[in-house]
């Protein structure tokens, strides 16, 4: 498959698209994906639900669907150098795939522990939420989480979510954001010091 990288920007990240080349890299440890990245690979990677059984099926997908599946799978996120801070992987994020056929992708992020609290996770994922919803035949964006889980409920409330089912597993609850849904005060920066999600979707 071609190396083609996606990338997307907000106010304190980069974000970079997930081909086979980056998940080489990660196989070959955390390192080789941070020279690839161009950053340092903080301890702890990868974060949250992002393991090897992820990169796997992320692998398996990526290499059978093509450079056209670059994107709806992992992404980076990437927080970005200031004259305060060094650049830093933080994070990653992403979708279970392209839109199924009633036009509804699944969304899923996670940042590191050393760097929540930072208004990183709603960045990353209202970053992700626009990137899908402006693709042809995606009508939805959804995600699912504990309904104890506070922290990442936060977050896609305000990006724009709404809590409209309880999710397959129990304890779970299913969010839901349409194309044509206001986004309302979540199009605001998230502040510094913010509430942050946990572990991810």
């Amino acid at each position: 498959m071609p190396h083609r990288t996606l990338y997307l920007q907000t106010t304190h990240l980069d974000l970079v698209a997930m081909t086979l080349v980056h998940l080489d890299a990660e196989e070959m440890g955390a390192g080789e994906l941070g020279l690839l990245l161009g950053v340092a690979t903080p301890k702890g990677w990868p974060p949250g639900e992002y393991d090897r059984d992820a990169m796997k099926g992320f692998r398996e997908r990526l290499a059978a669907e093509g450079a056209d599946s670059v994107g709806w799978y992992g992404w980076y996120a990437i927080r970005r150098r200031t004259a305060l801070q060094s650049a830093a992987l933080v994070g990653a994020g992403g979708f279970l795939g392209p839109p199924d056929a009633s036009g509804a992708v699944e969304l899923g992020f996670s940042i590191l522990p050393a760097f929540r609290g930072n208004g990183h996770a709603t960045e990353l994922a209202l970053a992700l939420v626009d990137y899908a919803l402006a693709q042809p035949g995606v009508d939805r964006v959804v995600a699912h989480t504990a309904v104890i889980n506070r922290p990442t409920i936060s977050v896609l409330m305000r990006c724009g979510l709404q809590a409209v089912a309880p999710g397959e597993k129990p304890g779970t609850v299913r969010f839901e954001r349409s194309a044509g849904d206001a986004l309302a005060e979540a199009e605001a920066d998230e502040p510094e010091g913010s509430l942050d999600e946990d572990d991810g979707e």
